[in-house]
């Protein structure tokens, strides 16, 4: 039991981790000096429009390491890997900026970004609008929000935000409860997570049993836990409009053959391997 307890609060130590760091950032960097980096920034790239274009958008993902996996890739460098994704046809990156859990920074994000040309969303556990301001000064053009950590009130807060900024901001849900919210709130990309993040077990089900509950003109993003060709095949069927994909890149080598792999590019003739 006490294994099990601890498991489902590695969310709630993040956020109480995230929470204590800000509250330093804060004192060390005012909201208003990032304002004043925003009037300074270039403006945010279209992810929306990436989301939607025809065909498999996979948004792929930079990311280090994890709590459950530990250290993902050894040989992390943000650049080459942002232009390796970018050139094989990801239609977006995300790039995780959380420091204690996934050794990510900001200047993770920052790298990608100049390495690329694709629109760069940030990827943490963003709970306060002086993070939004952040997350643009540091030219993000999208960031996450985690329906799990956030209370209605601060939802709509950071959305609203975010639209101020010209940035959509991807709303990430895990049940049919959290998917009601987001909704409720006015998301309008909605990312349907498949790991809980309470235990970190992958359910790629979840996609599909939350798909229905999505509004027709909601985008629609499957999160975790797909490895196939195929698996993204019979999510776009069932509605969805773009993949956020991760562990699936950052195991190989080389992200780009895999990437190239899970949007259908035949390998030496024979077809999809990514499974």
């Amino acid at each position: 039991m006490e294994t099990v307890s601890r498991e489902q609060n590695i969310l709630g130590r993040i956020v109480e981790k995230r929470r204590e760091s800000i509250s330093h950032r804060k004192r060390v960097l005012p909201e208003v000096a990032l304002k004043y980096a925003v009037e300074k920034a270039e403006p945010p790239r279209d992810f929306s429009g990436a989301l939607t274009r025809p065909g498999i958008n996979i948004i792929g993902e930079l990311k280090k390491a994890s709590p459950s996996r530990g250290l993902i890739r050894e040989n992390y460098a943000p650049a080459e890997l942002a232009s390796a994704v970018a050139r094989a046809g990801a239609a977006a990156l995300s790039v995780l900026t959380e420091e204690d859990f996934f050794l990510g920074s900001l200047a993770d994000l920052k790298s990608a970004r100049k390495a690329a040309q694709i629109p760069v969303l940030r990827k943490d556990f963003i709970v306060d609008p002086w993070q939004v301001w952040e997350s643009r000064a540091a030219g993000a053009d999208a960031f996450l929000l985690i329906v799990a950590v956030l209370d209605d009130e601060a939802l709509r807060e950071l959305l609203d935000l975010g639209r101020s900024l010209k940035m959509e901001p991807l709303v990430e849900v895990h049940s049919r409860a959290e998917l009601d919210r987001a909704i409720s709130a006015g998301a309008r990309i909605v990312g349907v997570n498949n790991r809980d993040l309470r235990d970190f077990t992958v359910r790629v089900e979840t996609s599909l049993e939350l798909i229905g509950s999505i509004p027709n003109d909601c985008i629609a993003v499957s999160e975790s836990g797909l490895r196939s060709h195929d698996d993204l095949a019979r999510l776009s069927r069932a509605g969805f409009d773009a993949f956020l994909i991760g562990e699936r890149l950052m195991d190989a080598a080389d992200p780009s053959e895999p990437l190239q792999a899970l949007l259908g590019a035949p390998k030496n003739g024979a077809g999809d391997t990514a499974g």
